[in-house]
């Protein structure tokens, strides 16, 4: 009977511990996730700000803002501010990009010699072009995207057409450059009106529609193309993944024979 009694008093004590154990495990846990996930109010880009610009002025535009980010979001940003009061009467020496910490070393007395912190590579440089949301893969090309350009608008003459014909030229899209890194993707800015003409019918509707500021990394014959097309034609940009396939071709006019082939 005494052994019994011993017997039931150690399975309650060793339930006990057990318990005790678990319950300590469990609140080290939740601390260590906790800690994990614990954030920290700094100065955030809420826009892009331009290299030169004063941190007086882009505060009181509303460009910097305090925000919560998560301590390890903080942690590897050196330099993170949290006084909005800190860098009063500095500059902006570097571009910074809408979502980016602000960190003390953006700024100076005056524009850093290398004013872009844009990773392009060698030989390469950085040009900007301001596409509508639907041109852009409604928002789905991010920073670091590989993207095939088209150009729409009058490509090519219609079939058999010519001075003497007095034919008119006819509405083509076709690929401009086959793979193209996007460096930056900027922020939307408010919607802008744009009217179109329809070809066949001569009918003009009016559209509004946000646009961004996309930055890519070309050579500078890639950079001449796509400059010039901007400004004459319009552009749309294609999102590619490692098995998309792009090359080049005549490219699709509105011409019922190039529609469907």
């Amino acid at each position: 009977m005494d052994r019994r009694r011993l017997l039931l008093i150690l399975a309650v004590f060793v339930a006990v511990i057990g318990t005790a154990l678990v319950f300590l495990y469990v609140k080290g846990a939740d601390k260590r996730a906790q800690d994990k996930v614990a954030s920290t109010s700094v100065l955030v880009a809420k826009q892009d700000i331009a290299a030169g610009e004063t941190y007086d002025a882009a505060l009181s535009a509303g460009k910097i803002v305090s925000s919560e980010v998560p301590q390890t979001v903080v942690d590897a940003n050196t330099g993170a501010v949290s006084d909005s009061t800190q860098l009063n009467g500095t500059i902006v020496s570097v571009p910074i990009f809408a979502g980016q910490v602000i960190v003390a070393s953006q700024f100076g007395d005056s524009v850093s010699a290398a004013n872009s912190n844009l990773a392009i590579p060698k030989g390469m440089m950085a040009i900007s072009v301001n596409l509508t949301d639907p041109d852009r893969v409604a928002g789905n090309i991010q920073n670091g995207s590989e993207v095939a350009i088209f150009v729409t608008g009058t490509l090519t003459p219609a079939a058999g057409a010519g001075p003497a014909a007095g034919g008119t030229d006819t509405q083509a899209t076709r690929l401009l450059l086959p793979k193209v890194t996007v460096l930056n993707v900027g922020s939307p800015q408010p919607p802008t009106t744009s009217t179109k003409t329809d070809p066949a019918s001569g009918e003009q509707t009016t559209e509004q529609l946000p646009r961004t500021l996309l930055t890519l990394a070309v050579t500078q014959e890639e950079a001449q193309k796509v400059i010039v097309a901007s400004k004459a034609l319009d552009l749309t940009f294609g999102l590619l993944t490692s098995n998309s396939e792009v090359k080049p071709g005549p490219g699709t006019s509105t011409q019922v024979a190039s529609l469907f082939k």
